[in-house]
Parts: structure tokens; C-alpha cells; sequence
């Protein structure tokens, strides 16, 4: 005959046989929920996960069911994480839910659109809230894959663009039931290093179902917190996730390559910049050197004026004294040429002929009309006498020589 055993001993001993399975340990259920229901006071959520011919009864606790992304509702369709054992004191078979995921699009976008709501009205997605990209970044946080595209892509961008700034990776799984939690660690962890200037979460294309995972509540509160600009780089440009939102900075980017171009300027644009703005230095430069130049011609011929207008002011003094002494020096000379002309004039005066002839003599002319004296006169000569007034023709009747009893008259 069997050992008899208790109640308690058969439900323990089923619970440990159930415990020791690793398979039920960490079960991924599908199932619809039923009859679900959230102590209003301890905060665990009851329920049944269903399928068309089965059900199992679960608890999630309240640590656990925090953390939802949507708000459960019944005959939702729903992937849970969880364990399956015995509670002992009611004998019953149930599973404890760690994580749950809506499943299908219906459930899914519904999901989205309550924590969406939910965490708007939180203000996780104020404008405010958004923070400026540093201009010049010199270390960027990664939050990917190791092994993914996404972070090959955004090294060849950034080496292409920016070379100088350097990437530190913190990888983690970008799919599964631990990757939100992973993630959103790694921004923290990114965050609290003080080493970035600013983080990049990168995931590349997949399915709605696999980019699910950033729409966890955990990662869109762990973006908020963060205190370094962060980039939303999920999928592609048609995919939106509650990150998209979250991130601290104004804009999305719809793939891993736009959030690198996003994060680190372009140095080819820098140096064309630079070197317009060197052109343009140097055109402003050479402006003002040639207006100089011309304030300085102008100023130059104005001095040049100047100092004429003063050379020719001086001139002018100097002119005025010359002029003074010319005309003294002439009034002198003129004076003194007077006197001049007037001793020579009494001088030719006095010795001119005819105030000779007025004393009473006589000028001789012979007959043909040649001043002669008397010592070619011969007899018979025709002469003609001037005097003072008067004239006289004379024939010369005789010729004597004259001695010292002449001379003396």
C-alpha cells in the first residue's frame, strides 16, 4: 500500500517538481486575457490567459505590472513572460507574469496609443523638455547592438563627418523580453558617466513586432531622465516608436545613418564656411584697406593744399615786401635818373649851339650848306650866316690870317 502523505505534502512536493523545470521557470505564453481584475489596494493584477480550449490562472505582481506599457483589458490577445508553478495553499496551477506584450496589430497599436496618452499627459513629451545638440560633440554615447548594422552605420557617418568625435558603446540586445530593460540601463548608465555629450539609440529595420521593445515604458522614463540630448534612430522612416517621442531632442531621425548626420556637423560644409568666411574676411579686409587708402589720398591732397595755400600765403607776404622794396628800390632809381636827366639836360644845355648863338654869335655855312669855319674860307666864297634868329647871306670879300695884333679885338 502507498505511503499516506498530506495535503500540504502532496502540493509542496508537486510545487518543488515544478519549480525544478527549467521550461516552466521561463515560459513565453500566448493567450487572451479573461476575468482580469486590479486590486485596487495592493496593486497585483488576477486574471486568466485562455485559448480556444484551455485556460491557466495568473498574478502579476505590482512591482511587475508598473511597469506595463498599456493598460490590460478583457479578451485582449497578449504575450506574457512568466513561470508556472503550484500555489500550495489552494492547490492551484497558475502562472506568474514578469513582463507582458499585446499581440496582433489591433492589441498592439492599442497598447501604444494608451501609454502614449498616458505619458503626454505625464508631460514625457513636452517641448520644453527637449534639449539643444551640443555643436561640436567630442564623445557620443551608443545604445545598440554590437553586432547590428545600425552601429557600422553609424561609425562610417560619423568617421565620414566627423572624425574627431569619438563613440563609446554600451551594447545590449535590441529584441527579446530583456532588451527594454537593457536599454533603458544603458542610458542611464551612459548618462550618470559624464563622458557623453550626447546618446544615440540605433536600431536597424524589422518587423512592427521586433522594434516593439522601444515602446516600453521603461525606455520612454529613462529617456526622460536623461539629462544629455538624446536621438531617437528606430528602424526606418515609416516606423514610430513612444522613444521617437521621448528622446530629448526636437527632432526624429529615421534611421541610425540620419541620427549620426544629425549628431556631428559636417566638416567638408565647415570648411567650405570657413573658407567663405575667410573670403569674406578678406574682401571686408581689402574694403577697408582701400577706403584707408583713399581717406588717406584725400587726406594727403588736403594737407597738400594746406600747405600750399600756407607756401603760397607765405608767397604772397614775401611777394608783398619784395614788391614794397621793388617799388621803393624803382622810386629811388627813377628819383635818382631825374636828377640824372635833369644835369644832363642843363649840361646839354648849356653847351648847345644855339644858347651859343644866343650870346650873339654865329654858324657858317658854305654853299652847300656845310658847317665850316673860317680857316677854309677863301674870297669869293658864298656863305650864309645863322644867328640866334635870323639868317645872313654873306660873300666873302677877303681872307686875313690872324696874329697876335689881330686876335686881340
Amino acid at each position: 500500500m502507498a505511503e499516506v502523505i498530506t495535503v500540504s505534502a502532496l502540493n509542496q512536493y508537486v510545487k518543488t517538481l515544478l519549480d525544478a523545470n527549467d521550461i516552466l521557470f521561463d515560459l513565453a505564453l500566448r493567450g487572451e486575457i479573461a476575468n482580469f481584475v486590479q486590486n485596487a489596494r495592493s496593486g497585483h493584477c488576477y486574471f486568466s490567459l485562455r485559448d480556444a480550449s484551455a485556460s491557466v490562472k495568473a498574478v502579476m505582481f505590482r512591482s511587475d505590472a508598473r511597469r506595463l506599457g498599456f493598460r490590460p483589458e478583457e479578451g485582449m490577445k497578449v504575450v506574457v513572460r512568466c513561470r508556472a508553478t503550484l500555489y500550495e495553499r489552494d492547490g492551484a496551477f497558475q502562472i506568474y507574469v514578469n513582463e507582458m506584450f499585446p499581440d496582433g496589430i489591433g492589441e498592439a497599436q492599442l497598447a501604444f496609443e494608451q501609454l502614449k496618452a498616458k505619458l503626454e499627459q505625464e508631460g514625457l513629451f513636452a517641448a520644453e523638455h527637449k534639449k539643444p545638440l551640443p555643436t561640436y560633440p567630442k564623445c557620443i554615447g551608443v545604445v545598440t547592438s554590437k553586432t547590428g548594422a545600425a552601429l557600422q552605420d553609424i561609425r562610417n557617418v560619423i568617421g565620414r563627418r566627423w572624425p574627431a568625435a569619438k563613440l563609446l558603446l554600451c551594447p545590449v540586445n535590441v529584441q527579446g523580453f530583456e532588451a527594454a530593460q537593457q536599454v533603458a540601463d544603458a542610458i542611464g548608465t551612459l548618462d550618470k558617466s559624464g563622458r557623453v555629450d550626447e546618446i544615440i539609440v540605433a536600431r536597424g529595420g524589422g518587423s512592427r513586432e521586433d522594434l516593439w521593445v522601444f515602446n516600453a515604458e521603461v525606455i520612454a522614463r529613462a529617456a526622460y531622465r536623461c539629462k544629455v540630448p538624446l536621438i531617437s534612430a528606430i528602424g526606418h522612416e515609416i516606423d514610430f516608436t513612444i522613444l521617437d517621442w521621448s528622446c530629448v531632442i526636437k527632432t526624429r531621425t529615421a534611421t541610425p545613418s540620419a541620427a549620426a548626420e544629425l549628431a556631428v556637423p559636417d566638416r567638408a560644409e565647415l570648411l567650405r564656411a570657413l573658407s567663405q568666411l575667410e573670403q569674406g574676411c578678406q574682401s571686408a579686409m581689402q574694403s577697408r584697406l582701400d577706403a584707408a587708402s583713399g581717406r588717406l589720398m584725400m587726406a594727403e591732397q588736403q594737407l597738400s593744399y594746406d600747405m600750399t595755400r600756407r607756401k603760397l600765403t607765405g608767397g604772397q607776404a614775401e611777394l608783398a615786401a619784395v614788391q614794397k622794396e621793388l617799388e621803393a628800390a624803382a622810386q629811388s632809381c627813377i628819383q635818382k635818373r631825374q636828377a640824372q636827366l635833369r644835369h644832363a639836360a642843363a649840361l646839354a644845355d648849356s653847351l648847345s649851339p644855339y644858347r651859343v648863338l644866343g650870346r650873339g654869335y654865329a654858324m657858317v655855312y658854305d654853299s652847300k650848306g656845310r658847317l665850316c669855319s673860317a680857316d677854309v674860307l677863301a674870297t669869293g666864297d658864298k656863305l650864309t650866316l645863322r644867328g640866334a634868329a635870323h639868317t645872313a647871306e654873306c660873300t666873302v670879300t677877303s681872307v686875313e690870317e690872324l696874329n697876335e695884333s689881330t686876335q686881340k679885338l
